[in-house]
């Protein structure tokens, strides 16, 4: 069965006819040549494939384009636009907070996971700026953005080149750097 959807990718809105078994993942790569998401292990336990959806960390091989339709979705390119701020160009060239730290701390090898892991770590720090605890987080007390959590909430992201030792200190240093506010409260839109 075919359905028409609009599908707002990285601020500019995309109609097209998908299957209804179609991903999200393979309508954004397949059918809009959006290719920043990678098709890893294809069942949700590689986080290559990461965007937001209306701000939310999603997998996008197993989110069914259908259930889109008329969502916000974000990916690694999207947030360059993003990181511009006021719409000018930047000496950084644009790059969003998260993405300048994944380079300033060679964040990535190969680079196939990388921007999974960017939009994830965007996700993240929006989450933990809204204090949102993860399974490491000790008891009441807002969460602490030491090692161990940054870990704990980036471990649905695999890196086969094992860049973790600097994947980590980048997500530590683009939280550092934005302030009070984590790089990714911007992502709802």
């Amino acid at each position: 069965m075919m359905s028409e959807i609009t599908v707002h990718v990285d601020g500019t809105p995309r109609r097209l006819t998908v299957d209804t078994r179609t991903t999200l993942l393979d309508a954004l790569r397949e059918r809009l040549g959006v290719t920043s998401p990678k098709k890893g292990c294809d069942h949700g336990q590689c986080g290559a494939c990461t965007v937001l959806s209306g701000g939310r960390r999603v997998l996008s091989c197993l989110t069914l384009a259908v259930t889109q339709d008329g969502a916000r979705v974000v990916t690694a390119e999207g947030l360059a636009a993003r990181g511009r701020g006021d719409g000018g160009q930047r000496s950084d060239g644009g790059l969003h907070p998260v993405q300048r730290a994944f380079i300033d701390c060679d964040a990535f090898q190969c680079g196939y996971c990388t921007p999974g892991q960017v939009v994830s770590a965007v996700g993240m720090l929006d989450e933990f700026a809204r204090g949102w605890p993860s399974a490491v987080t000790e008891g009441t007390r807002p969460p602490e953005l030491d090692r161990a959590e940054v870990a704990e909430r980036m471990s649905g992201n695999l890196c086969r080149c094992a860049a973790y030792v600097n994947i980590v200190p980048a997500v530590q240093r683009a939280a550092a750097e934005s302030g009070p506010a984590a790089p990714g409260t911007e992502a709802a839109e």
